[in-house]
């Protein structure tokens, strides 16, 4: 199968520490700053990056947190955030440009650095992402406009620094564009036929296959308030 030609630079490596942020509520990583010079890939993302919570951040699905640069100028021109606004802002920990939802699929595989990646998923925002960005409502916009970014699974340990390329070198599901595949699992708007698929989808990350799993059951429902509103 031809593969497109997808390639960018690196416009940034954003990297934290886990951090009490926010009176009264669970400690967290999301806020990035930036790095500068060679960083290393493990299988668990970047070396010198932290996660608070590894049931919902991190791991091996969600290595390393990929966002398009792409998307800030709708968010500025929509009023969603103040002007001046810069990468990482939405706690990522790269940003490109010209590499988007739309034009990557699940399962794609590329050449990051000197390491090889596989997107895993799409970003399931929490209430995190409203308290740092200072929008309240970000969460819910991220479902509802796709702009969510998404997360890589490491295959090959590496290295990268800012001004490097990412490559797209594989692709394994191309009727399966991470727009669609966040869209369904946030809106839970999929029909019963692919539903089932998703649930089968070998290189999605094992929490979403069981997710659309239950979807193709019938359940229709999913309790998010813990995830939107924060429960600490």
């Amino acid at each position: 199968m031809t593969i497109p030609e997808l390639s960018a630079e690196i416009g940034g490596i954003f990297l934290g520490s886990v951090q009490v942020l926010w009176e009264g509520k669970a400690p967290s990583a999301i806020q990035k700053d930036q790095v500068y010079g060679s960083q290393a890939i493990t299988p668990t993302g970047f070396s010198e990056d932290a996660q608070a919570d590894l049931t919902v951040h991190g791991g091996e699905e969600k290595a390393i947190h990929h966002y398009a640069e792409d998307h800030y100028a709708a968010w500025l021109r929509e009023g969603h955030m103040v002007q001046g606004t810069m990468p990482a802002a939405f706690g990522e920990n790269i940003t490109t440009t010209g590499l988007t939802e739309e034009n990557l699929c699940i399962g794609d595989i590329l050449r990051l650095g000197t390491a090889t990646v596989q997107i895993s998923q799409g970003r399931q925002p929490c209430w995190k992402l409203g308290r740092h960005t200072g929008n309240e409502k970000m969460p819910y916009l991220f479902q509802k406009t796709g702009r969510t970014g998404w997360y890589y699974r490491v295959l090959e340990s590496g290295a990268v620094e800012a001004g490097g390329r990412i490559s797209l070198i594989e692709r394994r599901h191309p009727k399966w564009s991470v727009l669609r595949v966040t869209r369904a699992r946030l809106t839970r708007r999929v029909s019963t036929d692919d539903a089932e698929i998703l649930a089968e989808l070998p290189d999605l990350a094992v929490g979403w296959r069981q997710a659309f799993a239950r979807m193709a059951a019938g359940e229709a429902k999913e309790d998010t308030a813990a995830r939107l509103l924060g429960s600490n």
